[in-house]
């Protein structure tokens, strides 16, 4: 368990300090905001598609280190997928995040680097700033104008 813990602790942690896809996105096709009012965390999420596909996405603002490297870990896993994809995906994570521990979410291999944060499902505030992008992200693709908030 305290390597895995280790793991959680340096994937985060280099997430944080270096965010991947992080910055403004030119030409957009799809584009939300979200605020985690616990937390203070704000970001932009931009989506890039051609064909159902998504080529590019960037996010942008401040938070807390979960929220950031949260956010870039999705900008990684999330392009080259289908929309159907990436809700698919979202909904995956999602789980691992809420889910009892004993649940089967633990052994999702496909889920990636992603899966560090399974540990976040055990600090319920946490959580918030886990899921902060995703529901950005899926506010975007169903083009929802309205600022997302996980409250």
């Amino acid at each position: 368990m305290s390597d895995l813990r280790d793991l959680y602790q340096e994937v985060i942690l280099d997430h944080n300090r270096s965010p991947r896809n992080f910055g403004a996105l030119e030409d957009a096709d799809a584009q939300a905001d979200g605020h985690n009012p616990l937390c203070g965390d704000r970001l932009s999420v931009a989506v890039k598609l051609d064909d159902g596909v998504v080529t590019d996405l960037r996010f942008e603002g401040s938070g807390c280190a979960i929220s950031k490297a949260s956010a870039s870990l999705m900008t990684e896993e999330v392009k080259g997928k289908t929309l159907d994809e990436t809700l698919a995906l979202f909904e995956r994570f999602h789980k691992l995040v809420t889910a009892h521990s004993d649940s089967h979410v633990d052994g999702d291999t496909d889920l990636g680097k992603l899966a560090v944060f399974a540990g976040v499902r055990d600090y319920p505030a946490r959580v918030k700033c886990a899921v902060l992008a995703w529901h950005t992200l899926r506010a975007a693709v169903d083009g929802h104008h309205d600022v997302v908030s996980t409250e």
